[in-house]
């Protein structure tokens, strides 16, 4: 099956209205691999969108204290996380961790920087290009994968399921931080 080409790279100019919804829903009454591939992809291209017109000094704002959530730091977590799911785990392909060592383990949220905010947008799109192609070489949903998670055998099914959680989750983090930071709703 195949995927959209990733979608572009938000603005660069803030805005609390959102731009024209391109996102295509996932059929619903879709097999079960397209209904998974399309909802892992309208989450993606959602990701995007709740991003899209802020600024990197916005991007990199963690504006509901104490957290430490940002707006690029949950672009850069789901970057690593789309690599760690879609290429270390299916492909067997290790992948640098480019945010977190063993003393930082949450440097995806924890070294966040207006100065790279918008290179770590560019780096996810990037990423986003390998893990659909991966993703897309991919045809059995049962079968074991070629890597595995902390030791343990994993399907496609698995991975494409928690991907879409993943995402989920953080997505309504990223609603709230949008609505602290400009007052931005229904992205």
């Amino acid at each position: 099956m195949s995927t959209p080409e990733p979608s572009s790279a938000p603005s660069t100019t803030p805005s609390a209205t959102p731009a024209v919804d391109t996102r295509v829903d996932p059929p619903p009454m879709a097999g079960e691999r397209e209904s998974l591939d399309r909802w892992v992809e309208f989450y993606r291209e959602t990701l995007l969108r709740k991003i899209d017109g802020l600024d990197a000094e916005q991007l990199s704002r963690r504006s509901v204290p104490p957290s430490v959530l940002s707006p690029i730091g949950i672009v850069r977590h789901l970057t690593d996380v789309e690599a760690y799911w879609l290429r270390e785990v299916l492909l067997d392909d290790e992948q640098p961790d480019p945010h977190c060592t063993d003393d930082n383990p949450d440097g995806d949220f924890d070294d966040v920087d207006p100065a790279t905010a918008l290179a770590d947008v560019e780096a996810y799109c990037a990423e986003l290009v390998a893990t659909r192609a991966a993703q897309a070489s991919w045809s059995d949903l049962d079968g074991p994968v070629l890597g595995l998670r902390h030791g343990e055998q994993v399907n496609l099914r698995w991975i494409l399921t928690h991907l879409i959680e993943e995402y989920a989750r953080h997505l309504g983090h990223l609603d709230l931080l949008r609505e602290a930071i400009d007052g931005g709703t229904g992205y």
